[in-house]
């Protein structure tokens, strides 16, 4: 859990009629019996992996070991730097790597400030929705207090992402976001990708440190997006523990956009996470700072284990249905 948000939420305001209240961090998890291939057939696990609804999220665990593989290179970096300077070396690379801790303080300050005097910040009042969305996340993830929530123009695009400045934390949704959850069309799934966000804030992604740590994951080609797509397979974890069935409705509008997330067939996107061949769509997931769309679909699908990194899912995956219940014979009534 995040450090900056020890747990004790503290929410103001009441959410509207038909919201669901947060659950009580680290109160017992409902049972959401699950399914799996056994080798008898179905079986029924457990579902305490943190992979589960109502499970405490889990992160994924190529994360922190490739962190600090990552957190390594980047003190091999500065030694490296500050072993030229000393030796009288200036170059432009050597600058570019002194400053960068400052050029990430500002570049982050200037993040901040410009969410607010140019967002539309999340009240009880403004998108509401999406304001409680934030605030049943943060209690979900044991959050003292919600992050600050921001709505800018989208302009067709679809994105959210979280940041933070000091000690404030906070989560920008674009505004096409917000048309996804309209009635007519998924709002579960804009539940998922906020606290898919509020999962980066809780699992320390946002912290300053952190990114600083992480600074050489941005010219390490396999080892840096490695890790980004280890976070986001973290992050989705979160946002699977919130809203679970808003894990298809954001596949199909990361893969089709607001308008056509309906005509997206969860199921169809997931299996070519397997039925795709060849070395290139191996390649562009190796470069990726998020896993593709297939293979993470694939992972949302399969919460038997973690999303994969390197190697594409082996087997087609498909959600087991408990065996229906034996129909109960009743009595015979002479003449029937």
């Amino acid at each position: 859990m995040n450090p900056d948000n020890p747990a004790g939420p503290n929410f103001h305001g009441t959410p509207p009629p038909g919201f669901p209240l947060p659950a009580t961090p680290h109160s017992p998890a409902p049972q959401h019996p699950q399914w799996a291939s056994g080798p008898t057939g179905p079986v029924r696990s457990s579902g305490r992996t943190g992979l589960f609804p109502g499970d405490d999220p889990i992160r994924h665990p190529w994360e922190i070991p490739l962190l600090v593989v990552t957190v390594l290179l980047t003190a091999i970096v500065y030694t490296v730097a500050i072993l030229a300077l000393a030796l009288g070396v200036v170059s432009t690379w050597l600058l570019i790597v002194l400053l960068a801790p400052i050029a990430l303080a500002i570049g982050r300050g200037q993040l901040y400030g410009s969410q607010q005097v140019n967002g539309v910040k999340m009240s009880p009042t403004q998108f509401p929705d999406g304001y409680w969305m934030v605030a049943e996340a943060a209690a979900r993830f044991g959050m003292r207090t919600p992050p600050d929530a921001y709505v800018v123009l989208g302009n067709g695009q679809i994105n959210a992402f979280a940041s933070g400045h000091g000690f404030r934390r906070f989560v920008v949704v674009y505004s096409d976001m917000f048309e996804i959850g309209g009635q007519a069309r998924e709002p579960e799934a804009l539940s998922f990708i906020i606290g898919h966000e509020v999962g980066h804030i809780a699992a320390g992604h946002a912290s300053y440190w952190r990114q600083l740590g992480q600074l050489a994951a941005n010219y390490f080609p396999v080892v840096g997006p490695a890790l980004y797509r280890s976070m986001e397979y973290t992050a989705d974890n979160h946002g699977y523990c919130v809203r679970s069935q808003g894990a298809r409705g954001a596949m199909g509008v990361l893969g089709a956009g607001k308008y056509l997330v309906s005509v997206v067939g969860f199921d169809e996107l997931a299996d070519r996470a397997t039925t795709e061949r060849g070395f290139f769509p191996w390649l562009v997931n190796l470069m990726s700072g998020h896993p593709v769309l297939t293979w993470r679909a694939a992972a949302l699908r399969n919460r038997t284990r973690h999303g994969s990194l390197f190697v594409k899912p082996g087997q087609l995956y498909r959600e087991p249905q408990a065996p229906a219940p034996t129909p109960s014979i009743g009595p015979t009534w002479p003449g029937r």
